[in-house]
């Protein structure tokens, strides 16, 4: 069965192409790909059926050999790292943000909104 890794694909359009290992892009529709995959990202790897159709060769019956890694999993923080960031958003809010709320009023709108900035960062970097 032919290999090769996706060049690219549209899921709006449904449709792609896979450069082949053994040379030249392959033709890939939707129809193609495996129940339960609606989108292909560029470089992941792929096996496929390949046919000859009147405008070149198409794949079908495409199934996944590897996930393509996540591109936000590459740019991840080690955890010694991330340990760190953590610590330091903790003193930000306990520096910031209790005192003022201790006091019944919410931060200014300029320290709010660094924060917050903060926090979504954190956020990020464990939802990855």
């Amino acid at each position: 069965m032919p290999t090769g890794r996706v060049k690219w694909y549209d899921t709006a359009k449904g449709y792609g192409f896979v450069t082949s290992d053994e040379g030249g892009d392959v033709f890939l529709p939707r129809s193609a790909l495996p129940s339960g995959v609606t989108e292909l990202k560029s470089g992941q790897k792929i096996e496929f059926g390949l046919i000859e159709g009147r405008k070149g060769s198409q794949a079908l019956g495409v199934s996944l050999v590897e996930a393509p890694p996540s591109v936000t999993a590459l740019r991840r923080r080690p955890p010694e790292e991330l340990h760190g960031v953590i610590e330091d958003m903790i003193k930000l809010l306990e520096g910031k943000v209790l005192p003022e709320l201790r006091r019944g009023k919410f931060p200014d709108k300029r320290s709010a909104q660094k924060v917050a900035q903060v926090v979504h960062a954190v956020a990020s970097e464990l939802d990855t």
